[in-house]
């Protein structure tokens, strides 16, 4: 069991418009999950993606899978 807190923290790129998430990767180690949460409602849900499905999803954002943005 761990007591270790997400750290989180919004990628280089945001530009702070307002439209933006955070992730904590802190806890890949420990629980192999990877939070992420709408930084205009740190109070709200969070989604645990495992660390596979996180590094997918990164993966496809980068060689375009999911189409412009």
């Amino acid at each position: 069991m761990t007591t270790e807190s997400p750290r989180w923290f919004k990628s280089s790129y945001s530009s702070n418009g307002g439209d933006c998430i955070e992730v904590a990767a802190n806890l890949v180690a420990p629980l192999g999950v990877v939070p992420v949460r709408d930084s205009k409602n740190p109070g709200g849900p969070q989604l645990n993606a495992s660390a596979a499905a996180f590094t997918a999803f990164v993966a496809g954002v980068k060689t375009g899978e999911f189409g412009a943005v």
